[in-house]
């Protein structure tokens, strides 16, 4: 191989961006799952996340979103499957994703936040840090991709 094509082929993609790729598209990939059970009303599915809940009382919670909130659920967990897929494709655009998808986090938990569900399961607990610990988590990954960008290993 020559100069050019050593040149072009860019910085070697490390370990810990397989790890990192393949961690985000799971913990992404479940968000994505938990928004289609929910939104295809799948009661079933939502006893098994809150077996102590009413299914029932929790559509109605989530249909009680106003629309910014509706749109931020979705641009959250959408943008973080993409942007974990693009991470793992050493794309650029991961930032990207990963930005929209913390914005859409910030949308969707602003009102879940401020406006508790009345469900134990939801708002005390484990379960009232759910939001503080899915946001961290995106935040995390928007500063490793960007870290990454920066250090050119997405081109």
């Amino acid at each position: 191989m020559d100069d050019t094509m050593a040149r072009d082929s860019g910085t070697a993609r490390p370990l810990h961006l397989w790890i990192v790729g393949l961690l985000a598209l799971i913990w992404n990939a479940f968000g994505c799952t938990d928004y289609v059970m929910t939104r295809m009303r799948n009661t079933e599915y939502l006893a098994g996340m809150m077996p102590n809940s009413d299914p029932n009382q929790m559509l109605a919670y989530v249909d009680s979103f106003p629309l910014y909130a509706q749109i931020g659920w979705g641009l959250g967990v959408w943008m973080g499957l993409a942007g974990a897929i693009l991470l793992l494709m050493r794309h650029r655009w991961a930032v990207a994703a990963f930005g929209l998808s913390f914005v859409g986090m910030v949308l969707s938990f602003s009102y879940q936040l401020t406006h508790p569900s009345g469900m134990a399961e939801m708002d005390e607990g484990m379960g009232a840090m759910v939001p503080w610990v899915i946001m961290a988590v995106g935040v995390l990954l928007f500063f490793y991709a960007r870290s990454m960008r920066i250090k050119g290993v997405l081109r």
